[in-house]
């Protein structure tokens, strides 16, 4: 495994389904803790660390979703020896679609399941949300989806931390185009909350023409960060998603 881009939170646990999990922008690694250990024995979580937050700070983010999937995509080839299935939210979806299409095209072994939160699906246009042309719209926007803890935008020394990697992100996400290309032949789930402010269901549902394989379309109670309090329900759509994937592999 390569320590560089993924962390495990726990001991490794042998024989069960690794689930690869890729955080929404600004986001880390850690924000998979509570996940991880829903989870428990029964799924081998991992979580990507991307460039430029927490320990890899001091690394330049990525400013291409591309660029992004490309990197990515070859830290895991290692791991797609054994089955393995992704989770990502919101710009981490993004990068779990990308990601599992550059190892298909490249001749690996794909997901078994794709988990994606929290996202509409791509389109050759982007998202109005997503194209912010200043500071001052990106914390706007990212204290409008609640997932960053006002302690950290109310502090100076803190925001300075976390600006690089939101300018990078929301960059990278205003830039990115789908270019179109064969549909995932692993099947999705997608998960929303009914309350988000940025991705309508009907957006999110659109992600079922990126699959050939089964879709299942999930609204739990909640904003764009619903996770964070339906913990547990997001576990059991993971656990029973990971079973039908299992039986029909």
């Amino acid at each position: 495994m390569d320590s560089t881009w993924f962390r495990r939170f726990g001991a490794a646990r042998e024989g069960a389904v690794r689930l690869v999990c890729f955080p929404h922008a600004g986001g880390a690694a850690s924000a998979f803790i509570p996940l991880s250990r829903a989870l428990g024995e029964h799924v081998d979580v991992l979580a990507v660390q991307y460039p430029g937050r927490q320990d890899r700070r001091r690394e330049e983010p990525y400013r291409s979703v591309d660029a992004h999937a490309d990197a990515l995509a070859e830290a895991m080839v290692p791991l797609t020896d054994e089955p393995y299935a992704f989770f990502g939210h919101s710009m981490g979806a993004v990068l779990a679609y990308e990601t599992a299409r550059r190892l298909v095209a490249a001749g690996r072994p794909g997901p078994c399941r794709v988990f994606l939160s929290g996202r509409g699906a791509p389109s050759p246009l982007p998202s109005p949300h997503d194209r912010l042309g200043s500071d001052t719209e990106i914390l706007r926007a990212v204290r409008g989806l609640g997932g960053t803890g006002h302690a950290v935008l109310d502090d100076p020394e803190l925001l300075a931390m976390v600006m690089p990697a939101l300018r990078a992100d929301y960059g990278a996400l205003g830039a990115y185009r789908w270019s179109g290309g064969v549909p995932l032949a692993a099947p999705v789930t997608v998960l929303i909350g009914d309350a988000d402010p940025v991705v309508a269901v009907d957006e999110a549902a659109a992600w079922h023409d990126h699959t050939s394989g089964d879709f299942e379309l999930r609204i739990l109670p909640g904003g764009h960060f619903y996770l964070d309090d339906r913990t547990d329900e997001v576990r059991d759509i993971i656990t029973d998603g990971l079973l039908v994937a299992g039986s029909t592999a």
